[in-house]
């Protein structure tokens, strides 16, 4: 049975298969799996994964990551620099779909459509403070449960039953990569939620423990900035090295297509891992 996202090409950037799509075409299409009706239970999944230049560089270093990446059903450009780097290449995205606004947006949804929400990750005090601005800012969203995200992995099993036993309709996964890649693709046929984001550090946002950069340094494409600004210590070396490493990678993927190597710069032979 064709999926919502299926009409919406994948743009192979960097070695990486990503929808071109724009955030109203993922909310239209997460509320299609939801809401729709079609098909059976099995048919109900919206796995989405979301990528930036960090997740581009660690893809190409962690095989794990990799694979587990690549078992979602749609994959979207989460970082401004993937959308230029498309652009470099020839194969370019619409727009940005920053995970922590995709995340408003679909809680707008469950807000307007009374559906329920799971909340897994950061820590307990965040997690708690995110349930309570869920309740405050879209009451009509019901928080069908909430876990923190320090577990030990014998509790991922239990952690993944308990989410399936709550028919939530929405799971927002707050954890770091690859913690949350691989979580969502060993578990997903476990939950069977309909819709499942990860969504990184939002959480502290939400719950207001770290600032949001404003609007006109997202324009810019310098949100990255504005978090080493922020923690300063965790946070510089992290950037340089990834963010010299993807435009080493975007450097060399436009030579070869210079050269008719391709517009996304890697073949797309290395198969997308398919999830049932």
């Amino acid at each position: 049975m064709p999926k919502p996202w299926d009409s919406f090409p994948e743009h192979w950037i960097l070695g990486v298969p990503v929808r071109a799509m724009r955030m109203d075409d993922v909310v239209r299409a997460a509320e299609a799996v939801i809401c729709g009706g079609g098909g059976g239970a099995a048919d109900r999944h919206m796995h989405i994964g979301v990528v930036n230049a960090a997740k581009v560089v660690n893809m190409r270093r962690d095989a794990a990551l990799r694979e587990a990446v690549l078992t979602s059903d749609l994959i979207l450009a989460d970082g401004i620099a993937v959308v230029w780097a498309s652009r470099v290449l020839g194969a370019p995205l619409p727009e940005r779909v920053a995970g922590i606004d995709l995340m408003t947006r679909l809680l707008e949804l469950a807000d307007r459509r009374e559906l329920r929400v799971f909340l897994l990750g950061a820590t307990e005090d965040v997690n708690a403070k995110v349930a309570e601005e869920v309740a405050r800012r879209w009451p009509g969203a019901v928080v069908a449960g909430r876990r923190n995200g320090y577990y030990a992995a014998d509790e991922e099993e239990a952690i993944a039953r308990r989410i399936g036993a709550s028919r939530t309709d929405l799971l927002f996964v707050a954890m770091s990569p690859p913690k949350k890649e691989i979580f969502l693709a060993r578990w997903g046929a476990v939950m069977r939620v309909p819709v499942s984001h990860g969504v990184g550090g939002a959480f502290d946002v939400v719950a207001g423990k770290v600032k949001r950069a404003p609007s006109a340094w997202q324009r810019l494409g310098l949100e990255w900035l504005y978090r080493v600004v922020q923690e300063p210590r965790r946070m510089w070396r992290r950037y340089l090295t990834t963010n010299t490493a993807f435009a080493w990678m975007l450097a060399g993927a436009w030579m070869r297509r210079r050269l008719g190597g391709g517009a996304g710069g890697a073949s797309p032979t290395s198969a997308k891992v398919s999830q049932s």
